[in-house]
């Protein structure tokens, strides 16, 4: 009996070993970036990390991320703006942060490229950004965003209006010890990217909530549309009202399919410039998006690219 139980834990070990080797030689793993504080207070990536975007059990989509010594993905180490050049700022979550295309070819690229290079096209994209992160960013920077053209803001609007003033993430309190540890095990990167960890990780917070007396149910009380509708809409006042907004070069970039009419009709009532572009993506033959992944593919992103390109023209 003993020794059934060494050749079990032996076998479990080499096994467990040759997965890690398979994962790693293969790079089928994210890498992923460290995040910090800077001195104004904004979350961003740690300036000068590379690594490889992987998305799919089967490493479908891999791309090179570069950050920057501002922070974000950009083929730009050089953020602030020169006296000689026009510029055009991005800004929004995972979606404009790019991971899931190659730098070179970025929205940004693209849009410069459309532009015959007139503007130079800075990314301050970040994922988990929602528009308290994002108006919180341009305050903070107004020293920079100040002397920019044209400020693109990416906004969705079923996630980003969740709050009213803007505070740090909780993102931070997973930089535990323990999940510094198992990021540095591959095949553990690996699982929980493709899903496999989900049960065991609904299964803990549950267990969390009930020792807290709570009870963990994934039937909870759906919220009246209407009244979240309505908290949305004051949140997004109240964001623009503590943060300002620049409404003559600032332009929200928004998919209307998402935003109910009352939210639209604000929107045009009271000046705010925006780009919609559900339409195009509702008749591209071509899918705009990843098969496995919501966020923009290729083709996506020069459609966006396109809009912003008509609308840049246009002003």
């Amino acid at each position: 009996m003993k020794k059934f139980v060494v050749k079990i834990v032996l076998y479990t070990i080499l096994i467990l070993l040759g997965l890690e080797m398979l994962v790693r030689i293969f790079h089928l793993h994210k890498d992923r970036p460290s995040r910090y504080l800077d001195e104004y207070n904004v979350e961003k990536w740690i300036p000068n990390q590379n690594g490889t975007w992987v998305i799919g059990n089967r490493r479908m989509n891999a791309m090179d991320y570069s950050i920057n010594s501002f922070g974000y993905n950009s083929v730009y180490d050089d953020f602030y703006p020169k006296t000689n050049e026009k510029e055009i700022a991005l800004v929004g979550d995972s979606f404009i942060q790019g991971f899931h295309q190659d730098i070179h070819d970025s929205l940004g690229q693209k849009l410069e490229a459309l532009l015959n290079e007139e503007y130079k096209v800075l990314e301050f994209g970040y994922a988990g950004y929602d528009l308290a992160d994002q108006l919180h960013l341009i305050k903070a920077y107004k020293h920079l965003f100040n002397n920019i053209e044209h400020v693109v803001i990416y906004m969705q609007y079923t996630t980003d209006l969740e709050r009213d003033t803007y505070a740090v993430s909780n993102r931070f309190s997973l930089n535990t010890p323990l999940n510094r540890f198992l990021k540095q095990i591959k095949t553990v990167v690996y699982l929980r990217d493709i899903g496999l960890m989900d049960p065991i990780t609904r299964s803990i917070n549950g267990l969390t909530n009930l020792m807290r007396g709570k009870m963990f149910s994934e039937t909870a009380a759906i919220e009246d549309p209407e009244k979240a509708d309505h908290l949305k809409l004051e949140n997004f006042k109240r964001l623009i009202e503590h943060n300002g907004y620049d409404k003559s070069k600032n332009v929200l970039l928004l998919d209307y399919s998402l935003c109910p009419p009352q939210f639209i009709t604000y929107l045009e009532q009271n000046g705010f410039k925006t780009i919609d572009f559900s339409t195009v993506f509702e008749v591209s033959v071509t899918p705009p998006t990843y098969i496995y992944d919501q966020h923009w593919n290729n083709h996506g992103r020069s459609l966006i690219a396109n809009l912003l390109a008509e609308y840049i023209k246009g002003m």
